[in-house]
C-alpha cells in the first residue's frame, strides 16, 4: 500500500452537498470558498440521488440534475484549481430494485467517488418521525441494519458505505440505548461483507452535529472494522451548509487513531489514495 505523507490532520472532506441536492439551498461555490478558508486541501461533492424516494412531509424530491451538476462542478474545479482540489462524487440511495439502474448510471459519468447509503428502509426514511410509529426503537434499528446486506447484495459497485448507523440520529432516544454489542450479529455480518466486496467504511461526523457524541458509525463499529481487516476508511462531515464543512474532524482523527488507523482514504477516478493521519 502506498501511503502519502501529509501533515497530521484531516484535510479532505469527502461528503458534502450543495443546492444540487434536494435538502440543501447552498450554492456550490459557497461550499468551495468555505473549504478554502478552512485550509482544506481537497473536497468531494457527493450530491444526493435517491430514485423512487417516497413523498415527504416537506415536499422534497431527491432527484438530481446530473448534466447540470457535472457541468457546473467542472467549471468550478477549473476556476479554483490553484486553491483546492475538487472531486466529482455522488451519494446514491440504495434499494433492492435499483441495482441495474445504478449499474448503468455510474458508467455515464466520470465519478471520482461513489457513496452508497441506506436512507430508506423498505420504502420509508427514519429521518421522519412517522417511521418509528408503531415500532419499538430496537425493532426499527434492527430492521434498518438488516436492510443493509440486502442492499449490498443487490448493488455493491460503490466505494464506501455512508453513515452506517444513520438511523440512530433520528431514533426517539438516539443512541441512549444503542450499542454495537446489542446488534453485533448483524453489524459484524455487514462489516465482513464490506471487506469481502472491497467497499470502504465512511466515518461521518454528522453524528457529532446531531449530538450523539460519536460519529456515524460509532467508535465500536469503526474499531471492529479495523480488527476484521478493513482498510478503506473515508471521512466526510455530510455538510449541507458551509458552517458544517470539516465538522469535528480533529475529534474524528483521534477516534481513527484510537481504533488503530494510521491513514484515511480519498478517491480519484474511483481509485483509493491513502493519506496518513
Amino acid at each position: 500500500m502506498n501511503i502519502q505523507q501529509k501533515s497530521p490532520s484531516i484535510l479532505w472532506d469527502c461528503h458534502m452537498h450543495s443546492s444540487f441536492s434536494a435538502d440543501s439551498d447552498t450554492p456550490t461555490e459557497d461550499m468551495i470558498r468555505r473549504s478554502i478558508a478552512l485550509g482544506l486541501e481537497g473536497i468531494c461533492f457527493t450530491e444526493h440521488l435517491d430514485p423512487d424516494y417516497p413523498p415527504t412531509p416537506d415536499d422534497l424530491e431527491f432527484s438530481l440534475d446530473l448534466p447540470a451538476y457535472y457541468k457546473r462542478l467542472m467549471e468550478l474545479k477549473e476556476a479554483y484549481k490553484d486553491q483546492i482540489s475538487i472531486r466529482f462524487g455522488i451519494e446514491i440511495g440504495l434499494q433492492l430494485h435499483l441495482g441495474e439502474y445504478f449499474h448503468n448510471l455510474l458508467r455515464k459519468y466520470p465519478f471520482d467517488f461513489v457513496i452508497g447509503s441506506s436512507h430508506l428502509v423498505h420504502g420509508a426514511d427514519p429521518y421522519y418521525p412517522e417511521f418509528f410509529q408503531g415500532r419499538e426503537e430496537e425493532q426499527a434499528y434492527r430492521e434498518y441494519f438488516e436492510s443493509i446486506p440486502e442492499n449490498l447484495s443487490a448493488f455493491d459497485e460503490v466505494d464506501t458505505y455512508g453513515h452506517l448507523d444513520y438511523i440512530v440520529r433520528y431514533g426517539p432516544n438516539q443512541n441512549r440505548f444503542y450499542s454495537y454489542e446489542k446488534y453485533q450479529d448483524i453489524l459484524e455480518a455487514i462489516l465482513k461483507k464490506l471487506i469481502e466486496k472491497n467497499v470502504g467504511l465512511e466515518v461521518n461526523t454528522g453524528g457529532y452535529h446531531y449530538g450523539l457524541g460519536e460519529p456515524n458509525p460509532c467508535t465500536a463499529i469503526i474499531r471492529r472494522y479495523k480488527e476484521l481487516g478493513g482498510e478503506i476508511i473515508t471521512i466526510g462531515a455530510d455538510a449541507h451548509a458551509p458552517e458544517k464543512i470539516g465538522y469535528d474532524f480533529d475529534r474524528a482523527a483521534q477516534v481513527l487513531k484510537e481504533c488503530g488507523f494510521e491513514y484515511y482514504t480519498v478517491f480519484k477516478e474511483r481509485k483509493p489514495e491513502f493519506i496518513r493521519l
